[in-house]
């Protein structure tokens, strides 16, 4: 994948630059194989509060590094992920006469059919002939994805086994997670990790979302014997890669479609606690994770040989193929067009 500030692109990846939203449309471009560039769009004034209804004069409404891109020769493909990024997604069907297919990742909050195709969680409750649903987020987690994280961070591999990763995000709307929550949630995962004659290694990674009052809490988890920590950009570069890699478990907040997909991905048992009464879409996403043995109740007294496990979650490939697949079909000419060396 090339980063180059050249518009002249097969693919441009759309997004706010939000990590998580980042990484669904740099997996999902790679997935296809195609040539692109990514522009993080920070959007002005009434496109930033009334993103992605209003799209009019769109040129006005980017940033001047973006500006200058939204001319000819326009890119066969446009993936855009976020509700900022979809206004820019949306607009280039026109801008480009139509000669450029619009992907949307996420719910937009509008009409799909202002896009050529959506991808969504099941979870959004979107429909449409040209919506394409999954169970969780797009995610790059595979064998090869966790062997290159381990390669940046290789001493993880010489931590003492069972290795636990703790991912740790937020709050989001809709889900309260007190500090009374988090308490009882650390409580749960110290005697988990502390079951058995070795006590292993603990591996915890924050997200950008984490209130200060719990990194804190956290680093006195190392103080008391977990192995490795990052809570930030001041602990270096980020491990959560070589984390999923390496561990044997996974236990991660409830807050995060991101990371629990991710987590799921990896194949390896994933654990969370969701707060009780919580209700609506994540609710329903936690069930059918459930249900189909991916997430399992934080447990410390789990019976690890009772646990399911099906094959990892892994939908990338199919929400891949079935956009070539479309492509081939319905715009021949753009499908010639990303695949040419």
């Amino acid at each position: 994948m090339s980063t180059p500030a050249d518009s002249r692109a097969d693919c441009w990846i759309i997004t706010d630059g939000a990590a998580g939203n980042v990484r669904q449309a740099r997996a999902l471009a790679g997935a296809m194989r195609v040539q692109s560039i990514e522009l993080t769009l920070k959007l002005r004034g009434p496109w930033r509060a009334f993103a992605p209804r209003f799209v009019k004069a769109m040129r006005l409404g980017v940033p001047k590094n973006i500006r200058w891109h939204l001319a000819p020769p326009w890119p066969a493909l446009a993936i855009g992920c976020g509700r900022q990024a979809a206004s820019l997604t949306r607009a280039l069907r026109t801008l480009s006469d139509g000669k450029t297919f619009t992907v949307q990742i996420l719910d937009p909050r509008i009409d799909p059919a202002l896009f050529d195709a959506v991808v969504a969680p099941r979870h959004d409750g979107l429909e449409g002939p040209n919506v394409i649903r999954t169970l969780g987020a797009l995610n790059p987690v595979d064998e090869a994805w966790m062997t290159e994280g381990l390669a940046a961070f290789p001493l993880l591999t010489q931590l003492p086994t069972p290795r636990t990763a703790l991912l740790i995000g937020g709050q989001r709307r809709g889900l309260e997670l007190t500090d009374a929550w988090f308490d009882a949630f650390l409580t749960r995962v110290s005697a988990l990790v502390s079951r058995g004659r070795g006590r292993g290694s603990l591996l915890i990674a924050c997200s950008r979302r984490t209130p200060d009052a719990w990194r804190t809490r956290l680093r006195g988890l190392v103080s008391n014997g977990a192995a490795h920590i990052w809570t930030g950009e001041a602990d270096g570069e980020n491990p959560y890669q070589g984390y999923l890699g390496a561990a044997d478990r996974i236990v991660v907040t409830p807050d995060s479609v991101n990371m629990i997909s991710e987590a799921c991905a990896t194949g390896k048992p994933v654990f969370t606690q969701l707060p009780a009464g919580v209700g609506g879409r994540l609710a329903a996403f936690h069930a059918e994770l459930t249900d189909q043995g991916w997430l399992h109740p934080l447990d410390e007294n789990v019976d690890f040989s009772t646990l399911k496990h099906p094959p990892p979650l892994r939908e990338l490939g199919v929400v891949a193929g079935e956009l070539w697949h479309r492509l081939e079909a319905n715009r021949p000419e753009v499908a010639v067009a990303l695949s040419r060396d």
